[in-house]
């Protein structure tokens, strides 16, 4: 299984933090999950640590040493990706979670969020 994770639950995951659910844990331990973060989280990232938004606890470098260090795969823009947005309707207005939802669809990967407005998207959005 195939699973990409929303931004937030790849800090979570990453750091044991308690808000990541039971069932997101063995979803991401399962032996047969390869777990994928997306480029796009690292730029969000970036972006909300430099500003000092949005809890983010460390920096773009920071987190990419730690998906690494915990084996997560990581994801690359295509321009399919890109494309696959535009096709989205607009339920959520976040430049960086549209993106993951057309990733997830255009790949096909299970997302794994506790966005309430991602989760609307339906199909293969998963609520951790």
């Amino acid at each position: 299984m195939n699973l990409l994770l929303d931004t937030p639950i790849a800090l979570w995951a990453i750091s044991d933090d308690p808000r990541l659910g039971e069932a997101s844990r063995k979803l991401i331990l399962a032996p047969t999950a390869t777990i994928w973060v997306s480029v796009a989280s690292l730029w969000e990232i970036d972006i909300k640590h430099s500003l000092g938004r949005g809890g983010m606890p460390v920096s773009a470098a920071q987190a990419l040493a730690y998906f690494q260090e915990a084996g997560f795969e990581l994801l690359e823009v295509k321009p399919e990706h890109a494309v696959g947005v535009e096709q989205l309707p607009l339920l959520h207005p976040d430049p960086f979670d549209r993106l993951l939802i057309a990733q997830a669809r255009w790949e096909p990967m299970r997302l794994l969020t506790r966005d309430a407005k991602m989760l609307a998207y339906g199909d293969g959005i998963e609520a951790a």
